[in-house]
């Protein structure tokens, strides 16, 4: 009984994923187009509509269960503010106001989660919005990602058992984020929609919350990378594309690649224009090479500074993280 009620459930979930997101989309192209929407409807291939991540996280706030939802719904919230406010500089601190709003909602989850008796493991949720950020820059990658995800789970935990919480069975977790992208993913493999950063850092704690449920904090890192390693796997292309023009690294590792994934983008740099300063440590070891040190250790402010005194075209500060 309880599974064929999880069943009916479920495609319901798909049903009202797949519904919301095309009137969603509808409403913010009427009002993209009569620039309405500003930031949520970029001028990308005649401007598409970003943040129908939206739908994903109004859904996965109200079905998931009842002690993990409010980390998904603090995360979506500040994520949210984050594609409303774009690249707008916060000037006293030299980073993005999305970025600081990001910062805050990373850290608001990892209270609420030790608050909820999660231990070590609230720390880790939260940081997959890092992974799955990176992988929201081309289409239908962060949803392909999140279904890979999603079915390993159910796998694993249909294999090795997982303990019930609450009145439902761990498996709904995995399920249930499985139908809800199964529900928006057609226009985004389409290319015609954005999840936005609403949507990729609810896919984020969400799959985070999934990994825990398999068996605790080891089962939560095991996965965690995993996905990373996937991320990097799935955007090894135009990630080698990014080292060639941006980094200067002709022949990346697969661990550059990972380790862009687990570390890039503009909190990643903020954190090593933190640590670092103006310094940049070459690495020469070949062990430490594949293992992706020459990204984790690369700093775009020392190379731009470096670049200052032979060129007058690096006057200008870095931008924190890539460009859309």
């Amino acid at each position: 009984m309880i599974y064929s009620s999880i069943i009916i459930a479920l495609l319901f979930v798909v049903l009202l994923s797949a519904l919301g997101t095309l009137i969603l989309t509808s409403i913010f192209e009427f009002l993209g187009k009569r620039g309405y929407l500003g930031n949520l409807y970029p001028n990308v291939r005649g401007g598409i509509p970003r943040a129908i991540g939206l739908v994903p996280f109004i859904i996965l706030s109200f079905y998931l269960l009842p002690k993990f939802n409010s980390l998904v719904l603090i995360m979506g919230i500040f994520a949210f503010i984050d594609d409303v406010m774009g690249r707008k500089k916060c000037v006293p601190l030299g980073i993005e106001w999305g970025q600081l709003s990001r910062g805050f909602g990373i850290l608001f989850v990892m209270i609420v989660g030790l608050l909820e008796g999660l231990g070590a493991s609230a720390i880790i949720i939260p940081l997959l919005v890092q992974p799955l950020n990176i992988s929201d820059m081309q289409p239908g990658s962060t949803c392909i990602v999140t279904i890979i995800m999603s079915v390993l789970t159910i796998l694993i935990m249909l294999i090795f058992g997982s303990a019930p919480t609450g009145e439902l069975l761990a498996i709904y977790t995995p399920l249930l984020i499985l139908a809800v992208c199964i529900g928006y993913c057609p226009l985004d493999f389409a290319g015609k929609i954005m999840l936005g950063e609403v949507g990729n850092h609810t896919f984020g704690v969400a799959l985070g919350i999934a990994f825990y449920l398999v068996g605790g904090f080891w089962w939560l890192v095991f996965f965690t990378i995993v996905t990373t390693a996937l991320i990097a796997f799935v955007r090894r292309n135009t990630l080698r594309v990014f080292f060639r023009q941006n980094l200067g690294l002709l022949n990346p590792t697969f661990g550059d690649y990972f380790m862009d994934v687990m570390t890039g983008g503009g909190l990643g740099d903020l954190l090593r224009r933190l640590i670092f300063e103006d310094k940049q440590y070459s690495v020469e070891n070949p062990f430490l090479i594949m293992l992706g040190f020459r990204r984790l250790l690369y700093n775009p402010y020392a190379r731009r500074t470096i670049h200052h005194n032979h060129s007058q075209r690096n006057r200008q500060p870095p931008r924190l993280g890539r460009q859309p």
